[in-house]
């Protein structure tokens, strides 16, 4: 058995993956069933790693409803005081917890403004859970752990559920592999070990990626942060290039997320530009020269998968500089923001 709670939460991944999976169908009436007639638009609640699933689920929602899909501004709400109208809204907050006050807070601002209430959550009898319309339960059991690992890619397939619920959309398929396909990942650490030897002592890192892959890109950067204290930046390709691309110097450690989609071409590109400035190039896909390779999944579930192979990369990159993966210095399980 492992020495870190992490690394066994980590290796729960499957089984949580093949439970959600078994239930999918009936999560997406039970989604189809309260969402407003006519759906006018989706908006999303979050924060950390919650906030980066919800990135993902943004995109999803959008290509699945045909409809603007959002991300919420807790502020004007907390701070500011706002009162929006969110008539024919599907409100979604992830909140592993469930127990944040400000995500609560602004569920039900949302809420009373008109929206009907989705909870993704890790706790069925969580505050969040309460005043929802409508819940989605994560079932990953207890995650003690500081960084969350199952309870994140609970959320990225629970945003592939929603996205059938709301309607047709590439990148949604090939949910049901994914127990399969993580659990061959997880006996396979070779690679983000290798990589990690690679990458030791670096004092910055950049992730980039495009589309459905920004949100696993932005996930992947905050575990590396989380369990390392290394400057890790997630980019959409695009913005990297308006500017930032400026910090790529010779031997800066980049990671590309390529996940098969539409982005592949001009992540391609970018990986030229990449190597031309000197700096110490990665991939991460089901390309035959990946660094971090993945199955030839699609595109939502080949994010899931790279997700993964991030989680091992932070991990491994944690355990070199002698850190303790399980609780991130300064870090505590729930933040309690307002």
């Amino acid at each position: 058995m492992s020495a870190h709670r992490m690394e066994r939460e980590m290796a729960e991944q499957p089984q949580v993956l093949g439970h959600l999976a078994a239930r999918a169908e009936e999560d997406e009436e039970r989604i189809r069933a309260v969402l407003p007639e006519p759906l006018t638009g989706t908006t999303f609640i979050a924060r950390g790693s919650s906030d980066n699933a919800a990135v993902v689920g943004r995109y999803m929602a959008e290509l699945a409803a045909g409809r603007p899909a959002s991300l919420a501004a807790p502020s004007l709400h907390t701070l500011y005081g706002a009162t929006t109208a969110f008539d024919g809204h599907l409100a979604i907050a992830l909140s592993q917890s469930g127990a944040t006050p400000e995500i609560n807070l602004v569920l039900r601002r949302i809420g009373e403004g008109g929206a009907v209430k989705l909870a993704v959550t890790n706790d069925a009898d969580s505050l969040l859970a309460e005043q929802a319309d409508c819940v989605y339960d994560l079932a990953a059991g207890p995650e003690l752990a500081v960084p969350a690992t199952k309870t994140v890619t609970a959320q990225l397939f629970a945003m592939g559920v929603l996205a059938r619920a709301l309607g047709p959309a590439p990148s949604h398929q090939g949910l049901a592999e994914l127990p399969e396909a993580i659990a061959g990942l997880l006996e396979d650490r070779e690679p983000a070990r290798a990589l990690a030897l690679r990458w030791q002592g670096a004092k910055r890192m950049i992730v980039a990626a495009r589309g459905i892959g920004l949100g696993i890109a932005l996930e992947g950067a905050l575990k590396v942060e989380e369990l390392t204290g290394i400057q890790a930046t997630a980019f959409s390709a695009a913005d990297l290039r308006h500017g930032p691309i400026a910090v790529v110097q010779p031997e800066t450690p980049v990671l590309l997320l390529d996940l098969g989609g539409p982005a592949n071409e001009d992540l391609a590109e970018l990986a030229t530009e990449i190597a031309a400035r000197g700096g110490s190039l990665a991939t991460c896909g089901s390309g035959p020269a990946a660094t971090l390779s993945v199955p030839p999944l699609e595109e939502l579930a080949a994010g899931i998968a790279a997700t993964v192979r991030l989680q091992q990369l932070a991990l491994e990159l944690s355990l070199l500089a002698g850190l303790d993966p399980d609780r991130p210095f300064g870090l505590s399980k729930v933040t309690l923001t307002w």
